[in-house]
Formats: structure tokens, C-alpha cells, sequence
């Protein structure tokens, strides 16, 4: 376990407060450490820690099947409320509704980055928009589905984004 001291306070922080003004986003040590004034060696250490805090969520890709041994793609705040609160109240409606799916489905599933969506658990690839979002983006993947915000009901592979709400 790590000695704390209030300059990391002060570093993790600033961290958080930099991924609530980007997420969702493909993170870069170097950069991320020069913004923080760290070792780029310590970013992934801190995000890490910060996941574990319940602040952040790290979306990885599917080099590997149990979590935490693929490729960081995205990260993003752990929940709606938080990035709202971050974000000074008016985050991106796109960002809080990825954050939303992410923050419902990775209860019971292992979420995972898609190479061509939004995100993928299991063998489902989910694409997340809002009322006027087409099936163009996922219509050559199998079982693709488009989730969609702003709708009261869905059909075929389109489902209502307030769905995933019952997952917790």
C-alpha cells in the first residue's frame, strides 16, 4: 500500500477533474502526466486507484476476457450525477448517456470496447444515440443494437436506453 501524501491528493485531483472535462476519452499517459506534473509511470497507477475509489470507469478492449488485462480505450466518469457534477453542471448529453450505459451494463457484464461502437459484452455490439441515431454504424455486425435515448419504446434491434436502468 502506498504512502499518501497531500501533494498526490493535490495530483489526483487535478486528475479527476481533467477526465471530467474530457470523458469519455482515449487516455494518454504522457500527456495526462505533464498535465498532473507526474511520471507518465504513475498515471496508469493513479487511474487505477481512482477506478477502485468508484470515480472513474476504465472501458478495455477484448485482448483479454477477465477484466483489467486489455488495453485501456476509454475512460470515463463512474456515473451520470458525478460527471454532472464535475462538468459543472451541463456535461455533453452524449457523453452522460455512454456513461449511463457503461455505468448500468458493467454491473452484471464485463464491458468491453468495440472496434466498431460504442461497446461490446459477450457477443452484442451496442451503439448509443439519441432519438435520430441510425442502424447504419452497426448493420454489418451481427448482433448489433442501437440504443436509443429520448425514445419511449423500442423494436427490432433498437432498444430505450432507460432499459439498462434495470440492470442495477
Amino acid at each position: 500500500m502506498p504512502v499518501w501524501k497531500a501533494s498526490t491528493a493535490r495530483k489526483m485531483k487535478r486528475l479527476v477533474a481533467i477526465i471530467a472535462g474530457l470523458a469519455p476519452f482515449k487516455p494518454n499517459a504522457d500527456s495526462l502526466a505533464s498535465e498532473i506534473g507526474v511520471s507518465r509511470n504513475n498515471v496508469p497507477e493513479y487511474m487505477v486507484y481512482l477506478e477502485k475509489a468508484g470515480m472513474i470507469g476504465q472501458v478495455r478492449d477484448e485482448t483479454g476476457e477477465l477484466r483489467g488485462l486489455g488495453k485501456v480505450e476509454k475512460v470515463h466518469v463512474d456515473n451520470p450525477s458525478l460527471m454532472t457534477v464535475l462538468a459543472g453542471g451541463s456535461p455533453e448529453k452524449g457523453n452522460l448517456r455512454e456513461t449511463f450505459f457503461y455505468n448500468q451494463m458493467r454491473v452484471g457484464d464485463d464491458v468491453l470496447a468495440s472496434k466498431v461502437s460504442d461497446f461490446q459484452t459477450g457477443d452484442h455490439t451496442f451503439e448509443s444515440g439519441g432519438r435520430k441515431k441510425g442502424k447504419k454504424q452497426i448493420e454489418s455486425v451481427p448482433k448489433g443494437v442501437i440504443v436509443k435515448d429520448d425514445i419511449a419504446f423500442g423494436h427490432d434491434n433498437v432498444l430505450t436506453l432507460w432499459q439498462f436502468g434495470f440492470n442495477y
